[in-house]
């Protein structure tokens, strides 16, 4: 039982530090519901229920790195564009080979319903 406090103890300091760390760097305009410094003060006066209040209504989850690592280019954001469909020749082509290939089928099924004999006179 008492290596389980202890490793508990770890866990819950090894959060703490985390948080600390984590308040400090991020920016004063990610920290969300309160003011930085604010965030700060709880984190380190409340310990645990700071950390968890901190990590729960005060980092922004956004799933981006707040900085890219020293010497690496920032990725470049890709964005798709919305286009007129007017405008793509592929998809208009892809269009018409579609209602092509419908309007053959709907011939092909009136005739074969104009050539069957009806069902009682055979």
């Amino acid at each position: 039982m008492l290596l389980f406090d202890g490793a508990l103890g770890l866990v819950f300091v090894a959060v703490w530090i985390f948080c600390i760390i984590d308040v400090i760097t991020t920016p004063d305009g990610k920290c969300r519901n309160l003011p930085k410094l604010a965030w700060l003060f709880i984190v380190i006066l409340l310990v645990d229920i700071g950390s968890i209040a901190w990590l729960v209504a005060g980092r922004a989850w956004n799933g981006e790195p707040r900085r890219p690592l020293a010497g690496t280019p920032a990725r470049p954001v890709r964005r798709s564009v919305a286009t007129n469909p007017d405008d793509d020749e592929e998809f208009l082509s892809s269009l018409r080979s579609r209602a092509e290939e419908q309007r053959r089928r709907a011939r092909e099924a009136r005739a074969d319903d104009e050539s069957d004999p009806p069902a009682g006179e055979s």
